[in-house]
């Protein structure tokens, strides 16, 4: 199989070619370089600018010169005061487990016990004795 590859020129250098770039067209473009783990250079490449052309683009946005679109995810912040925690007020916790004492023999039931259980174990103490 045979290929063929043509290349189609204007005659002109690539000097003398000029290309004008419309502000919003700039905007978007130093917009996308300014993204995390975006260089100049790959934005450069992407749209066939030389890196400088972009960073001046980008001083210009910092000098209010170029008006960037507003980010498609943009966040907002608000204001939040950090106080320290109040301290705990003392609480005495209530006994919540069960106990059955019977003599020199104690049965801690597991906390929560329900009424039946605890009817069920005194019955047993009861007829044990």
């Amino acid at each position: 199989m045979e290929t063929t590859l043509e290349f189609l020129t204007t005659g002109k250098t690539r000097r003398e070619v000029h290309r004008h770039w419309p502000d919003e067209v700039k905007a978007r473009i130093v917009s996308e370089s300014l993204r995390p783990d975006t260089t100049v250079n790959e934005v450069a490449q992407r749209y066939g600018l030389r890196a400088n052309s972009l960073s001046t683009w980008r001083t210009m946005a910092r000098q209010g010169k170029l008006i960037l679109p507003a980010p498609e995810n943009a966040v907002e912040f608000a204001a939040m005061v950090v106080e320290p925690p109040l301290p705990e007020p003392l609480t005495v916790k209530a006994a919540t487990r069960a106990e059955i004492i019977v003599g020199p023999v104690t049965i801690r039931l597991e906390e929560g016990a329900s009424a039946s259980r605890i009817a069920a174990i005194a019955r047993a103490l009861a007829a044990a004795t």
